[in-house]
């Protein structure tokens, strides 16, 4: 009873103590002034303190906690590590080749469409295709393109669509691809076998040793790196211009094709501008649109291309993307959704990429097969025409890109290229017009005039399409 006794009246006496302390600290004119340690004396505190110090100390030079200790105290320079279940190395060399053409056999819409291309010919169903577009439009009590633009613009239209020096050189090297995406305006699956040959290849390169204006060689298809002329295209373009941009429209899944184990490497050597299609950054959406599975292998696709160097700041390796919609609508400001794209696949997956481009569909090929089997063409017209922005007039593909088909027929852009709107062939579809082999060089076409109709609302409704 004692020892309690005494331990209690000296716990006591080192309150009032500590009580005086504080007490005298306070100075009506200094206000509070906290006592130093040595004036307060608390030898249970400092016991306390000392041995959580000699603990600690004890703890990082224990053999049995080799690892205690070692984490820096610059706690924000630690970053998590992305997992890599999306590497999927595992793909390389698995075809999506069969998994496509089961999905097709599926597709009674897609059998219906093929049987049909195949009975009545494609230049008979682009134009059964134009007479529904213009249908929809005679609805709407709207004329046709070229005048709208002279009400829109207060300027005459052809003056407007007036070809300017050609600066862009884009080929279609063929329709085959290993996917068959349901927005596709070129109508690509594996079933199509059209591909350009090494005579017409060289021809195209001809044209651009002979055409100084060209800055960029825009390759696509198709799955342009399919074709076996897609390296020696590349490859002789990058030795003829040093200096010129090379552009693969990429699916990213062709990366994971057998025999395309050393295609990174290639594009990367031979310094090539990469711009994949990811029409968005969620499974579900995509999908839906290219087929199952593809969001897989497209996340596994673009981190090899990070590990390559695409993509990244440091790097002269550019890795563009591109968003169209899933329907009947327009895309979402191209800003702000690139902002989206940025912190959903680098937050989720790890990467990275320089821009992304969003596009809005054309009502051409299978998505207006989409529209009319929806009953939604009329309504998707409207939307390209009260959308009308006359911003986009100057920046339109067909004012400065001479478009090549894999036949060698030359066009005013991609989509009159695959509506048979050659070039010089005046009203006819799929019939005579111009190719690579009738001109010495691309400058040679600077006076023909831009054919356009009525799915070129397509590229100046928004922010347009090329």
């Amino acid at each position: 009873m004692s020892e309690r006794r005494n331990y209690r009246r000296c716990r006591f006496v080192e309150r009032m103590a500590l009580s005086t302390v504080l007490m005298s600290a306070l100075d009506g004119s200094q206000g509070f002034v906290p006592p130093s340690p040595a004036t307060v004396s608390m030898p249970w505190a400092s016991k306390s303190l000392n041995s959580m110090t000699e603990k600690e100390s004890t703890a990082e030079l224990r053999e049995d906690l080799p690892d205690y200790g070692k984490t820096s105290v610059d706690i924000e320079k630690i970053k998590l590590k992305k997992i890599e279940k999306w590497r999927r190395k595992d793909l390389n060399g698995q075809s999506l080749v069969e998994q496509t053409i089961s999905e097709m056999e599926d597709d009674e819409e897609f059998q219906k469409v093929a049987e049909k291309l195949k009975t009545v010919g494609p230049a008979q169903m682009s134009k059964e295709e134009r007479t529904m577009r213009r249908r929809a439009l005679d609805s709407l009590g709207i004329t046709d393109f070229d005048t709208f633009v002279t009400q829109k613009t207060d300027v005459q239209g052809a003056m407007h669509l007036k070809r300017k020096t050609p600066a862009v050189l884009q080929i279609n090297i063929g329709l085959y691809c290993n996917q068959a995406c349901g927005h596709c305006h070129v109508e690509s699956s594996p079933l199509r076998q059209e591909m350009m040959t090494a005579e017409t290849a060289a021809q195209c390169l001809e044209l651009l040793k002979n055409s100084p204006s060209i800055t960029t060689l825009d390759i696509t298809g198709g799955a342009p790196e399919l074709n076996d002329n897609f390296r020696y295209l590349v490859r002789m373009a990058r030795s003829l211009r040093p200096d010129i941009d090379i552009i693969d429209r990429c699916n990213l899944t062709v990366l994971q094709e057998p025999g395309q184990d050393d295609l990174v490497e290639f594009l990367k050597e031979q310094k090539v501008h990469i711009i994949a299609s990811l029409p968005c950054y969620s499974a579900e959406n995509v999908d839906t649109q290219r087929g199952n599975g593809v969001f897989e292998r497209s996340i596994a696709a673009l981190l090899a291309l990070n590990e390559a160097g695409y993509g990244k700041d440091d790097t002269s390796l550019t890795l563009d993307l591109v968003y169209n919609p899933l329907g009947a609508f327009l895309p979402p400001p191209q800003e702000s959704l690139e902002a989206k794209y940025k912190e959903e696949l680098d937050g989720n997956f790890g990467i990275l990429f320089n821009q992304l481009f969003t596009m809005t569909n054309m009502p051409v090929k299978r998505f207006a097969d989409f529209l009319y089997r929806r009953d939604e063409l009329k309504d998707y017209m409207d939307l390209l025409v009260r959308n009308f922005n006359g911003d986009t007039i100057d920046s339109l593909m067909c004012m400065n890109t001479i478009s090549v088909g894999y036949d060698g027929k030359i066009f005013d852009c991609d989509f009159n290229q695959q509506l048979g709107y050659v070039m010089g062939a005046e009203n006819k579809v799929f019939e005579g017009g111009l190719n690579v082999f009738d001109i010495d060089a691309l400058t040679d076409l600077e006076k023909v005039a831009i054919r356009h109709d009525n799915h070129c609302f397509g590229c100046t409704a928004g922010m347009g399409s090329s």
